[in-house]
């Protein structure tokens, strides 16, 4: 029998919480509820989940400032939950590590869409074949981006960043000094189904850019008006 991946819920709104579950569920998933930022950092550490849905106006402890506490020490997938739909608490969302931005009130199809969507995208972290032979790894000078084993090694020393982060790059690098429109990166690292602006895409660039500097031999590079491009000199 399958093991179900669990879902954590994080939400004041007993009602949207309940109702979240039951769509959830009614996918075969499992679920976990809380009403406020301390419960939902005592459940992430007690319950393991899979994936975590999270409210950002929550009593006490903020979604944000629980999304900053998570990302510090895990990678697990944060889908943010919110009626604010200014671009900036969507990049700021995004900025502290979330993975996806939901607006209420929501579809709830289009919700179950995303969730499966990020969990997709973050599965070959735990499934993946470290020994595999058709390893996917990309190596410059100074960098090796490997996602076989999710790793990113920055002259021998090892970046931390988000799955998504980690994809766009090996996206770019694997394609050196071909340039792709922010929708183009949007449709392979988000995915079709994925409604979103191509401001996510330059909100994970300039991240990127964060951790990683420009080389002698290689920069990430804007191509303005068009997008972006992984440049080797």
């Amino acid at each position: 029998m399958a093991i179900k991946q669990k879902i954590l819920i994080v939400d004041d709104d007993e009602n949207i919480a309940e109702l979240i579950s039951l769509y959830l569920m009614k996918e075969c998933f499992e679920t976990k509820i809380v009403h406020d930022g301390e419960a939902a950092l005592v459940a992430f550490n007690t319950y393991q989940p899979d994936m975590i849905l999270l409210d950002l106006m929550l009593p006490g402890i903020d979604g944000y400032q629980v999304c900053r506490e998570i990302r510090s020490r895990s990678q697990t997938p944060i889908i943010m939950l919110s009626a604010k739909g200014e671009v900036f608490d969507k990049v700021l969302g995004l900025e502290l590590g979330a993975d996806d931005y939901i607006m209420k009130p929501f579809d709830s199809k289009e919700m179950v869409a995303r969730v499966k969507a990020v969990l997709r995208r973050y599965r070959p972290i735990h499934t993946e074949e470290p020994d595999k032979k058709d390893s996917k790894c990309v190596e410059y000078p100074g960098i090796s981006i490997n996602l076989t084993n999710y790793t990113v090694l920055v002259d021998g020393r090892n970046i931390e960043m988000p799955p998504k982060e980690m994809e766009l790059l090996f996206f770019l690098a694997s394609s050196p000094n071909q340039v792709f429109t922010r929708d183009q990166l949007l449709d392979n690292i988000w995915g079709y189904e994925y409604v979103g602006d191509t401001r996510t895409v330059d909100v994970h660039i300039k991240r990127l850019r964060e951790k990683i500097r420009d080389h002698a031999s290689w920069r990430l590079a804007t191509v303005w008006g068009i997008g972006y491009k992984f440049e080797v000199k």
